[in-house]
C-alpha cells in the first residue's frame, strides 16, 4: 500500500437544474432543459489526511437515453440511479489511486447496479449502458479530483509512476492484429501531449434548429444579449471550427445544410468542419453519397472537412456495421458507441478511424480509451456534452492533455451561458471563446484546479448522501 493511496469516506450529490436559452436539437430529440449532477466526494489517504473532491456532469437525458418514454420518466430513473451510485461509491471497499479505484468500480459494481436499478423499472424499460456511465461520471470525476487534492498535486501529474502502482497492461489488452503493441511499463501520461495546451481551438456546434442568418426562422426569438445566428456567433467569437448537426434520415436536407453552413463558414474564415449524423443512419451508403456530393460539388468545403462523427446506431455490438466505405473517404469517429476501450477495439475492427473522448463517460474510461486508441494509431477528439459550470473544467483539461486532431468541442456558452456565470468570474477564458479559442490559464492548484474557494456558487439542497459505515 502506498502512502498516496486513498479510500472513499463519504459521497453526496446535488441536482442543479439548467434551462437552455435556445433549443438544442440532435437526432430525433430536442433539449430545452437539463439537470447537472454535481458530486462531492470525501476521501482519506492512508496516513489519515482527508480531502474533498468535486465532479459534475449534465444528465443529458435525450442524448444518453433516446426513447419514446417521457422525458420526466427517464429523468426520474436516472435520478434514482444517482442515489444508488451515491450509496455504492460510499460503501465501496477499495484503496489506491483514483484510476485504480475508478476502474474497479466500473468493472465490479456498475453493471450489477444497473441491473438492480432496471429491476425496479417498468417491464421492458432498461437504463442504457451510456446513461449508466453518464450518471457514474460525476462520481468518478470527483474521485480523481479528490485524489489530487489529498496529495497536494494536480491530478494530471499523477497518471504515471510512482503514483500508479500498476501499468496499463493491468487494464488494457492490445488488438489481436497488433503484435508490436504492448502496454507493459506504460502509463496514461505516456500518451499525453508532452506539453499540455493552455489555449485550445474551440469547435462551435451548429444545431439542427439553429438559425444561420437573420433571414432564418427564430433569428430574433431570444433577446438576451447573446448571438442568435451562426453569422453572429462567428463574428463575436472569431470561430474557426464548426460541428454541423444533421438529420441522418433526409439526405437532401443534410446535403443542403452542409452546403449552406460551409459557404457561410468559409466566407467568415472557418478552417475546419465536421458532420455529425447523431446515430440516425443504418446504411453507410447514405453517408457516402452525401460525402461524394460534397467532394464533387463543394470541393473547398471537402478540403476543410476534418472528420465525420458517429452516423450509426449507439450499440456497436448489436449493430456491427462495417464502415470502411466511409472511413476511406474521411476520418470516421466513434462517439455515442465508445463506452469503453473494448468498444473502441471493436470499432477499429469495423473500420472506424478515430474516437471522440468524453469525460461524461467517466474520467477513468476516457483515459483508458485514449491510451488504447493512441497505441493503435487511432485519431482522437474531445467532444462536449454541453458542459457548463464545473463540468467544463475536466472536459477542457482532457483536451489539453490528449493529442486531439484539433482542439475541443465546447458549446455550453451557446445554449446556457448564464448557467456558468459564477465560474466565469474566476475563469473567464473557459466560458467564452475568443479568436476561436478557449483559455485554460486561470486553472491552478491541486486536483483539477477548480479554485472553488473563489467561485460564489449557491447549490440547491443535497439530493442524496451516504457515508461509509465504520
Amino acid at each position: 500500500m502506498s502512502p498516496t493511496d486513498v479510500r472513499i469516506l463519504a459521497v453526496r450529490w446535488h441536482a442543479v437544474p439548467v434551462q437552455t436559452r435556445v433549443p438544442l436539437k440532435f437526432g430525433a430529440e430536442t433539449v430545452t432543459e437539463v439537470v447537472c449532477a454535481r458530486v462531492r466526494m470525501e476521501v482519506e489517504r492512508t496516513d489519515g489526511t482527508r480531502a474533498t473532491g468535486w465532479g459534475e456532469t449534465p444528465l443529458s437525458v435525450q442524448w444518453v437515453w433516446p426513447s419514446a418514454l417521457l422525458y420526466l420518466e427517464r429523468l426520474a430513473a436516472l435520478t434514482h440511479f444517482c442515489n444508488l451510485l451515491t450509496e455504492a461509491y460510499a460503501a465501496f471497499k477499495a484503496t489506491g489511486h483514483a484510476l485504480e479505484i475508478g476502474h474497479r468500480f466500473l468493472e465490479e459494481e456498475l453493471p450489477s447496479l444497473r441491473e438492480k436499478s432496471n429491476a425496479t423499472l417498468a417491464q421492458g424499460t432498461v437504463i442504457p449502458t451510456l446513461a449508466a456511465l453518464v450518471c457514474a461520471s460525476p462520481f468518478d470525476i470527483a474521485l480523481h479530483d479528490a485524489y489530487g487534492i489529498a496529495n497536494g498535486v494536480p491530478t494530471y501529474s499523477t497518471y504515471a509512476a510512482p503514483w500508479l502502482s500498476k501499468d496499463l497492461s493491468a487494464y488494457l489488452t492490445p488488438a489481436a492484429d497488433s503484435p508490436n503493441v504492448s502496454f507493459k511499463g506504460l502509463f496514461p501520461a505516456d500518451f499525453f501531449r508532452s506539453n499540455p495546451e493552455k489555449r485550445l481551438l474551440a469547435w462551435h456546434l451548429v444545431g439542427g434548429l439553429d438559425p444561420l442568418t437573420d433571414a432564418d426562422p427564430g433569428a430574433d426569438s431570444v433577446q438576451d444579449g447573446y448571438p442568435n445566428t451562426l453569422v453572429e456567433w462567428m463574428k463575436r467569437d472569431g470561430l474557426l471550427a464548426l460541428k454541423i448537426k444533421l438529420r441522418g434520415n433526409d439526405a437532401t436536407w443534410d446535403f443542403e445544410r452542409l452546403q449552406r453552413v460551409g459557404a457561410l463558414g468559409l466566407a467568415a474564415g472557418v478552417r475546419l468542419f465536421t458532420a455529425d449524423f447523431n446515430c440516425t443512419v443504418t446504411d453507410p451508403v447514405y453517408v457516402t453519397k452525401i460525402l461524394d456530393r460534397i467532394r464533387a460539388e463543394e470541393p473547398t468545403l471537402w478540403e476543410h472537412l476534418a472528420y465525420v462523427e458517429q452516423p450509426f446506431p449507439y450499440d456497436l455490438e448489436e449493430h456491427p456495421i462495417p464502415v470502411q466505405s466511409v472511413s476511406q473517404r474521411v476520418p470516421l469517429f466513434l462517439d455515442e458507441s465508445a463506452h469503453d476501450w473494448r468498444i473502441v477495439r471493436l470499432g477499429r475492427e469495423l473500420g472506424w478511424s478515430g474516437v471522440a473522448l468524453k469525460t461524461c463517460k467517466t474520467q477513468t474510461g476516457a483515459l483508458l480509451s485514449l491510451c488504447w486508441a493512441r497505441a493503435h494509431q487511432m485519431q482522437l477528439m474531445v467532444q462536449d456534452l454541453t458542459n457548463p459550470m464545473l463540468a467544463q473544467i475536466p472536459h477542457l483539461l482532457l483536451a489539453a492533455h490528449a493529442p486531439t486532431l484539433a482542439g475541443v468541442e465546447t458549446n455550453a456558452m451557446q445554449f446556457y451561458p448564464e448557467a456558468s456565470a459564477p465560474e466565469a468570474v474566476v475563469h473567464p477564458g473557459l466560458y467564452r471563446r475568443n479568436a476561436g479559442h478557449v483559455d485554460l490559464g486561470t486553472l491552478s492548484g491541486a486536483g483539477f484546479g477548480y479554485r472553488l474557494d473563489a467561485i460564489k456558487r449557491d447549490l440547491p439542497a443535497c439530493s442524496f448522501e451516504a457515508r461509509k459505515s465504520v
